[in-house]
């Protein structure tokens, strides 16, 4: 993992930052694609990755406060009998 990783961000690292100083026509420039989706791409991880997140977190809470009800509900009854 620790390898695909390194050669993900390395692939990232020259595409971002060092193919908008390459020509246009170098066939270098068919390896990676057009410049645009170096930005697209972290922007839709970034809210993909924060709606699953948030998504998570939501029904994490949700869950716990039906269990906080069920038992103060039950303590309730507990109580009045």
């Amino acid at each position: 993992m620790l390898v695909a990783a390194s050669v993900l961000f390395l692939y990232y690292t020259i595409w971002a930052l060092l193919m908008p100083f390459v020509d246009a026509d170098h066939p270098l420039q068919n390896f990676f694609p057009p410049r645009v989706w170096a930005i697209r791409i972290p922007v839709i991880l970034i809210l993909l990755g924060s709606a699953v997140v948030g998504t998570f977190l939501s029904m994490v809470m949700i869950r716990s406060n039906r269990k906080r009800a069920s038992k103060a509900k039950a303590a309730a009854a507990k109580k009045k009998a």
